[in-house]
């Protein structure tokens, strides 16, 4: 793989500069901070891309890849699209020899993330995905927690997001673009069940309660789930859950209980909470998360490109929540655990 002799030299640009949350403009900003240069975008709204100009001026702009792949000489390119068109323009880039980051998830099924990474390989790339939340203060705070022993061993994790309400008009709703309901927000809270309990995954169960009010009213004919639930199964004995429902009458937002030997400790993005048994009673500690260090993500990539640092977020890492909710989503179709192919 190349290596840039600074990270100023590493000309970085974004596939997507729709207007949802602003990505497009987050991502360059991120990049500039990690002394990346911003030089080219790629959107098909051309009202989006005046706004580009404006928010970086001089900035290279394309209404479509190919353009942009053989006009621009920029070398990274993050991917900020509807889930399911993430494989294909990852494909595309690394062929043409740039570097790619997907927005998460990485993409929707274990194939095409296997494309992903087979592409990368052999065209000598960088290949990652955008998990910044790796570096939550929440889950930095329970990782340093759960390493100094406070709870034991660790031998169950369950992971909780939902709310009460209908699913909104918009392509994250969709299930052939978004990949089900426990894509957006699922790979999150996998991510950090797998910094908590990073052990070998024998099988994974799935259970979907599919798009439908009170049993009679489909919502729409390709909507996501109301409720997508999945469990792990580790090599060690130990197991995991992941549920993320619009059933919830009471909103749980990203909640992350901790089970150990010798206690447990759970949190929000907020605050955390470890119990622990003492003396014959129980001890509660409970506080506020340290911060997030998000910064570190293109840091980490920066570092990479320029002197080898080991890379944070790799394909393989990346692929693995993806495997999860690609066998959740077969297992729940057919109805048996599905084995896992990548450990």
């Amino acid at each position: 793989m190349k290596r840039y002799a600074k990270a100023a030299d590493i000309k970085v640009g974004v596939i997507g500069y729709g207007g949802a949350f602003n990505m497009g403009r987050a991502h360059l900003q991120e990049m500039a901070k990690a002394g990346m240069t911003p030089t080219a975008v790629c959107e098909l709204d051309t009202e989006r891309l005046k706004v580009a100009t404006q928010e970086f001026p001089g900035i290279e702009t394309y209404t479509s890849v190919d353009e942009m792949l053989k006009r621009s000489r920029v070398d990274l390119l993050a991917i900020i699209t509807p889930h399911n068109t993430h494989a294909q323009l990852a494909v595309q880039c690394l062929k043409a020899g740039r570097h790619v980051i997907c927005e998460k998830p990485f993409a929707i099924t274990t194939a095409e993330c296997d494309e992903m990474i087979d592409t990368a390989c052999r065209s000598g790339t960088l290949l990652s995905t955008y998990h910044n939340r790796h570096w939550d203060g929440c889950i930095l705070q329970a990782v340093k927690t759960i390493r100094s022993g406070a709870i034991g061993k660790v031998y169950r994790v369950d992971a909780h997001m939902g709310a009460w309400g209908q699913p909104r008009d918009w392509w994250r709703s969709s299930k052939s673009i978004s990949g089900g309901i426990l894509y957006d927000w699922g790979v999150h809270l996998l991510e950090y069940t797998f910094q908590i309990m990073n052990q070998e995954i024998v099988e994974v169960s799935g259970f979907a309660r599919n798009g439908f009010w009170c049993d009679k009213v489909k919502w729409a004919a390709d909507t996501n789930e109301d409720e997508g639930f999945l469990t792990v199964r580790y090599a060690d004995g130990a197991w995991s859950t992941l549920c993320i429902s619009t059933l919830y009458s009471r909103p749980r937002q990203g909640w992350i209980d901790i089970v150990g030997t010798e206690g447990s400790y759970n949190f929000d993005y907020q605050n955390y909470e470890l119990v622990q048994p003492k003396d014959g009673q129980t001890v509660f500690t409970r506080g506020k998360n340290q911060p997030s260090e998000h910064e570190k993500f293109y840091e980490n990539i920066a570092a990479h490109l320029t002197r080898g640092e080991t890379l944070v977020i790799s394909p393989e890492w990346a692929r693995r929540p993806v495997h999860v909710i690609d066998l959740a989503c077969q297992s729940a179709s057919c109805g048996r655990a599905m084995p896992a192919r990548y450990r």
